[in-house]
């Protein structure tokens, strides 16, 4: 009998070329995983934190007053997510997008509490003029398009951000946050791919909190190393401490310096913890107290960050007033916007339809 023909794919023909990449961008971080940061950039991180801390705890206070109706996610415990991450982007020229618990992101961003904190109770006053609420706050100005309810399509919406940088040649990264149950949702790979074969200027992120609403990472994911789950599209992926802040800007500057230089998408893990259920509707019975507080006294991002100031040599005194100012601040933006004007009826027919010619 002859015998069969082996069909070749010229693409495999050829010994398989090593991917150096996928393994060498987490070996650097895991090399020099620590920012260098000056006295004065860690102050600026802590304070940021501590805003993003004190803005969503008097946000749950307010949800619990009525004031703020709908969903309202909390960012307690991923401070250093954000502020570590957006503090490595050029606000000139990248871009942001995420899912709907967003408020830690826009105030890591610089944007004003008071116009985030009238967004959240519906007022004119609001970033997004009271229409969009905690899940979808939205801002052309900042660079910062979302705030998106349904899981995983941010994702997807990013690789067209980065589609857009590259096409304009602006010099832009984007940066895409998803969450651990984002991260198996199918448009994921299908923008990983796109990302990967068009070499986009973005940065995939996953905030892995553990828990994807209530369900353990372990008992819904097969991969739960998500740093590697872009391996398949040659995406290299960086593990990181998502509790501490420096080390999370390390892991941002060299994902970021990857990109730009035209190398396509990398993809990071940023292993952290909420402190709080998925949303102020979830008792968080799912997990122990005893998780929790080790958590909070082991691992918190802010904690972590004053703990390095001290042993810098700054004052406690310091440190003080910052937490004394970031809480005058966050009662000011409360203020502002609960004695601000609720949206006129017109405004339901604003910013739903943009006509090109």
């Amino acid at each position: 009998m002859a015998k069969a023909a082996t069909i070749k794919n010229p693409r495999k023909s050829a010994p398989p070329q090593e991917n150096f990449a996928l393994r060498s961008l987490d070996d650097a971080h895991k090399a020099d995983p620590v920012h260098k940061a000056s006295d004065d950039e860690l102050l600026q991180f802590y304070e940021q934190m501590v805003l993003i801390r004190r803005f969503e705890e008097r946000a749950g206070q307010l949800y619990g007053l009525g004031l703020i109706g709908g969903f309202c996610h909390l960012y307690i415990g991923q401070e250093a997510v954000a502020v570590g991450l957006q503090s490595a982007l050029d606000p000139a020229r990248d871009s942001v997008i995420t899912g709907y618990r967003d408020h830690g992101h826009m105030l890591a961003y610089g944007i004003d509490p008071k116009v985030i904190m009238a967004e959240l109770t519906g007022r004119q006053a609001g970033i997004s003029k009271g229409k969009g609420g905690s899940m979808h706050m939205f801002s052309v100005e900042h660079k910062f398009y979302g705030g998106h309810g349904i899981v995983g399509a941010q994702v997807s919406l990013g690789a067209g951000l980065a589609f857009a940088h590259k096409y304009r040649e602006d010099g832009g990264v984007c940066m895409a946050y998803f969450g651990d149950g984002a991260a198996n949702q199918g448009q994921v790979y299908e923008a990983f791919n796109m990302a990967s074969l068009w070499k986009l200027p973005i940065v995939f992120v996953i905030e892995n909190n553990g828990y994807a609403m209530g369900t353990a990472v372990k008992r819904s994911s097969a991969e739960t190393e998500f740093y590697r789950r872009g391996t398949a599209f040659r995406i290299p992926g960086i593990d990181v401490n998502g509790m501490d802040v420096l080390e999370v800007r390390s892991a941002a500057e060299k994902a970021l310096d990857f990109v730009r230089a035209g190398n396509g998408p990398v993809l990071m893990e940023l292993n952290t913890y909420r402190y709080r259920g998925h949303s102020m509707s979830d008792p968080a019975k799912y997990r122990s107290r005893e998780e929790v507080q080790e958590m909070r006294d082991k691992h918190d991002p802010i904690e972590g960050a004053k703990a390095e100031l001290l042993k810098r040599g700054v004052s406690e005194d310091a440190i003080k007033d910052i937490d004394k100012r970031i809480r005058a601040q966050v009662s000011e933006a409360a203020d502002f916007a609960e004695n601000s004007p609720e949206p006129d009826a017109p405004e339901l027919y604003t910013d739903v339809l943009v006509e090109s010619y």
